[in-house]
This record gives structure tokens, C-alpha cells and sequence, in this order.
């Protein structure tokens, strides 16, 4: 893997983005055909997730992918307060458990690790990878890739019109968190705030509800991602890190 990554980072971080999308499809895709949801996909994703920061770790890589403590002036970035916002959407219309017990927290232990395997691949491999040559197609070209990928959802059941919005907020979100890592060095606050929302997920009270419920949270999460993001860089401007 170290001889991959040393010849090309680009092709090192494409060929991880489709394993995880394909591995990940398919493990979700046996999960329901055992009947028991993640049932196969939770320790797979577990697994990715202990090889890649032992890579990561061994060779000597977790200040460049941001897995090193916060070195940042909290207050310039308004304490983080708008990732609190943006993890709690999946609660705004109610609570319920959609899955059973165990299937609950083999959801919330995959998508720990999803959030932790998406940062690392999207915003630290591929991001990494393209602004060694030029950073805003590097932002641009991460933020949407990693909106787009959201597209495998279809092949596991979800609806179009669900599909489509969750391609268009993912890529503000995905724009926002590259800002982050591109500001602060630190994956952290992007890793914490993906792993919750995606685990919230799992808690949505969406049974039954209209069409307008997902369209006012993806605005929400649309307007408060850009808005940030546009905070960011006009508040820290001095500091340029790459």
C-alpha cells in the first residue's frame, strides 16, 4: 500500500474511494439479505477504519491528514457552534427507534467509522492529493466527488427525490468540512460532526413524512454549511496553511 501511495496519491486515494463505495454496497446489500440491517457491514467498516489509521499512524502520516490535536484558536471559528447545528437535523422532527436494540448499535458503529473512512478518504487522501497542484479545484473537485458518491444510495433502496437531496447537502457539507481541514490542519470537528450526523440517523422520526421535511432540512444544512464556510475564509484569511 506504502509503494502505491508513494508513486501516485491521486490513484492511492481513487482506488480507496471505490473500494469503500463498493465494499460498502455490497455489505449493506447482504446485511438485509441476512436480515439483520449492518450486520455485516459494522465490523467490515470497523475493520477499514483500524487498517487505515494504523497505515496512517506506522507511517508516520496523522499531522498531514489532521489526526493530531487542535492547534486552532477556537473563538475565530465561532467554537465550532455551527457543526452542533448542523448534527442535530435528524432530530428536528422527533425521536424513535427505526431498528431494533442490536441492529441500533451495529447502525451507530458503522456509521462512527463511515464518518472516520469518509473524512480520511474524501478530504484526506483525495484533497490532499489534488491541491499539491491546485487547491480551489482541489476544494471543488473533493466536495463534490464526495456529494456524488452519495448516488450508491439508490442501489440500496433509497429514493430518488431523498437521493437527490442528500447529494446536493452533502456537497455543502463536504465543501465546509474541506474549508475546516483546509483551515485548521485538524479532521477532527469533520470526522465528530459526520460520525453524528450519520448516527442520529439511525433515531429520525421520518416515518410517514412529507416531502417538505426533507427539503427544509436540506436547506437548512445547505444555507448553514455555505454560510460558515464563507465565515471561515473571510475571518481567516491570514491563514493559509497549504
Amino acid at each position: 500500500m506504502k509503494k502505491l501511495y508513494d508513486k501516485n496519491e491521486l490513484h492511492f486515494a481513487l482506488i480507496w474511494i471505490g473500494i469503500y463505495v463498493v465494499l460498502l454496497s455490497v455489505c449493506d446489500n447482504v446485511s438485509g439479505t441476512l436480515g439483520t440491517a449492518k450486520i455485516v457491514t459494522a465490523p467490515v467498516c470497523a475493520a477499514l477504519t483500524l487498517i487505515l489509521y494504523i497505515w496512517i499512524h506506522k507511517n508516520d502520516l496523522k499531522r498531514k491528514y489532521g489526526l493530531c490535536p487542535l492547534e486552532v484558536n477556537a473563538k475565530k471559528y465561532l467554537y465550532f457552534i455551527p457543526l452542533v447545528l448542523l448534527a442535530s437535523t435528524n432530530l428536528w422532527w422527533g425521536f424513535r427507534l427505526n431498528l431494533s436494540v442490536f441492529e441500533s448499535v451495529l447502525y451507530v458503529i458503522s456509521m462512527l467509522c463511515v464518518g472516520f473512512l469518509e473524512e480520511i478518504i474524501f478530504r484526506g487522501f483525495l484533497f490532499k492529493a489534488l491541491c499539491r497542484t491546485n487547491v480551489k479545484q482541489a476544494i471543488i473537485i473533493s466536495s463534490v466527488t464526495f456529494g456524488l458518491g452519495h448516488i450508491v444510495n439508490l442501489l440500496n433502496g433509497r429514493d430518488i427525490p431523498e437521493t437527490l437531496l442528500q447529494i446536493c447537502y452533502a456537497v455543502a457539507i463536504g465543501f465546509l468540512f474541506t474549508i475546516i481541514f483546509y483551515k485548521t490542519q485538524n479532521l477532527f470537528p469533520c470526522i465528530i460532526t459526520h460520525s453524528i450526523i450519520n448516527s442520529l440517523s439511525a433515531f429520525a422520526n421520518t416515518e410517514g413524512a412529507p416531502l417538505w421535511h426533507g427539503i427544509a432540512g436540506s436547506l437548512f444544512l445547505c444555507l448553514v454549511s455555505l454560510s460558515y464556510a464563507i465565515y471561515i475564509i473571510n475571518s481567516t484569511k491570514e491563514g493559509k496553511a497549504i
